[in-house]
């Protein structure tokens, strides 16, 4: 999910970069909104005790 967050604010760069503004707003909001969710899913894990491996 950090992967698509990663992508979604990349889209976002290139889209501001290039003048369009309300994809990149959308783009950001997107990498933003998967950001926080990858987070608490994080936290979660952490507090249930499960170990990646």
């Amino acid at each position: 999910m950090l992967s698509w967050a990663l992508t979604f604010f990349i889209v976002a760069i290139i889209a501001a970069i290039l003048g369009f503004g309300g994809i990149a707003s959308s783009a950001a909001g997107i990498a933003k909104v998967l950001f926080f969710v990858f987070l608490i899913l994080a936290i979660v894990a952490m507090v249930r005790g499960k170990k990646a491996v």
